[in-house]
């Protein structure tokens, strides 16, 4: 069965101005446009484009279909998203019973654990630039960094007291960790006013573009930790086309461009500054991997004519993206109900078992189920998701 679906754009502050209406062929309305949602998750669930009112829930669930394990969306971003962690399954379970067991109501702003799942996520790029800060830099690069701003700054105290922090004693992860408490305590909300300054007047060669994306950051968020949380991570820029991963506990923050996100299907986030939402500091520690490294971009890999795949070995979800032209139409066989989501062109996408074809141009997408294969015709590209292999 093909379900022709779409939904509203979400008016996010950091959403952009254009990016979405662009990639729709349509004027912008002069409003922020941050994402759209393509799914049954209850937060947001996608309409049926049958004229009949229903949201997808309602029609898998008349369907006899379950519902989806995971959430694909478009994620237009022209300021930073919050800092943040998700949990493994494990401690998902565990934070889910005891916040029930505590009483706190499942839509209350301090609930940390809304649901038992995971949530891992990868992003592709769709604007020619994707900027995205994700994991935590290698601690000797950040120690670098870090003594050329002192150098530079005059001797800011808060500048001094991040590098005394960055120098304690203790493997990588264990020092990073006490960077990450010290970042989001009163002592190191006092500094961010000197390491902005720093950050201003400081000239480091091969750190242009994380003097810059840090300013605009401080500026959206003043006197925020989460500004010296931000100077930790990754600062990673992605071609169209190219894809970042964030498996459980590793830290990620959107900056600057248009993608097609897909995650597992939970609520479960653990904030990190750069938001007005509640940060609960104990907890992110508890979740967070500290550990240092490159950021987890994904190559893409081929998996058939006309079609590449984001492999990364999680259950919920496994991502490819088809590109069609009128000479080479692309077949894909699906392992589970699938959502194929158009971002160029024009394209048909018809199944095995349904006689019926629905037509998709950009920003429209239809859930596949009941079917073992699909077909697309027509020129354009699509992004189709559907479960992973256990």
């Amino acid at each position: 069965m093909l379900i022709p679906i779409s939904n509203t754009p979400r008016d996010y502050a950091w959403g952009s101005i254009s990016f979405i209406s662009e990639l729709e062929g349509r004027e912008p309305t002069g409003k922020p446009e941050a994402e759209i949602w393509y799914g049954d998750h209850p937060g947001s669930p996608s309409r049926v484009d049958d004229g009949s009112g229903r949201t997808l829930d309602d029609a898998l669930a008349d369907a006899d279909q379950p519902p989806l394990p995971y959430l694909m969306k478009i994620l237009a971003a022209s300021m930073s998203l919050s800092i943040q962690a998700h949990p493994s399954r494990a401690q998902a379970a565990e934070g889910f019973a005891r916040e029930e067991a505590a009483g706190i109501p499942r839509d209350a702003t301090e609930r940390l654990y809304r649901d038992e799942n995971h949530k891992p996520e990868i992003i592709v790029a769709l604007s020619k630039d994707f900027w995205a800060l994700v994991g935590l830099r290698p601690l000797d690069r950040t120690r670098g960094f870090v003594s050329r701003l002192a150098d530079e700054s005059g001797g800011l105290r808060g500048v001094e007291a991040l590098q005394a922090i960055l120098e304690a004693d203790g493997d990588d992860a264990t020092v990073l960790h006490g960077a990450l408490a010290w970042a989001l305590s009163d002592e190191g909300v006092a500094a961010v006013p000197d390491v902005v300054a720093a950050l201003r007047v400081a000239e480091i060669p091969d750190y242009e573009d994380e003097q810059r994306f840090l300013g605009e950051i401080a500026g959206q968020f003043p006197g925020d930790g989460g500004v010296i949380v931000a100077l930790l991570m990754n600062l990673v820029r992605l071609r169209r086309g190219e894809a970042l991963f964030a498996p459980a506990g590793v830290l990620h923050a959107y900056q600057d461009g248009l993608g097609v996100e897909l995650m597992a299907a939970s609520d479960n986030v653990l904030r990190g500054g750069l938001t007005p939402k509640h940060v609960d500091v104990p907890e992110l520690l508890r979740v967070v991997d500290t550990t240092p490294g490159p950021a987890p971009v994904i190559e893409a890999t081929p998996s058939g004519d006309g079609v590449v795949a984001y492999d990364v070995d999680v259950p919920d979800f496994a991502l490819q993206r088809a590109t069609v032209t009128e000479d080479a139409p692309v077949e894909l066989t699906l392992i589970g109900t699938a959502t194929v989501l158009v971002t160029a062109g024009r394209l048909s996408v018809t199944t095995d078992s349904d006689a019926d074809a629905v037509d998709l141009v950009p920003g429209r997408a239809a859930v596949v189920a009941a079917a073992s294969s699909i077909r697309l015709v027509g020129s354009g590209e699509a992004f189709i998701a559907q479960p992973g292999r256990s």
